[in-house]
């Protein structure tokens, strides 16, 4: 199972995410930029070097939406996982907009995490 960004979707939640929102790290090989295939667990804040890229395990990135008050229903259905996300925009209680609706998709649920942060990222994340 699938339980943390890979090295393509690590590199895209660096360029919107708080790089302090990382739990892990992939590090390069011999200081080239080709990276070790599983990453480590930050320890301490400096493990992030300047030769490091931040990932995120699966509890962080569930984490990451939840404090965005982002509640996805999660559904398997037997080849991918569905992530649905229902919200509408309110300002001082008064109903702006109707409710929209947000699907993402995935092969795992790292997938479909990293799929909810990036596409509706402005919508979340702001």
């Amino acid at each position: 199972m699938k339980s943390y960004t890979d090295i393509t979707q690590s590199k895209k939640l660096a360029e919107i995410l708080p790089v302090e929102s990382a739990d892990m790290y992939y590090y390069t090989v011999n200081g080239d930029w080709e990276w070790y295939e599983t990453p480590n667990v930050i320890e301490r804040r400096d493990d992030l070097e300047e030769h490091a890229m931040p990932a995120w395990s699966l509890a962080t990135l569930l984490d990451y939406l939840a404090k965005k008050d982002c509640f996805p229903e999660i559904t398997y259905t037997g080849t991918c996982y569905l992530m649905d996300v229902n919200f509408y925009d309110d300002e001082e209680g008064k109903l702006l907009h109707p409710i929209h609706f947000i699907r993402t998709e995935g092969k795992s649920l790292v997938d479909a995490c990293v799929e909810m942060i990036l596409k509706y990222g402005n919508l979340i994340i702001n």
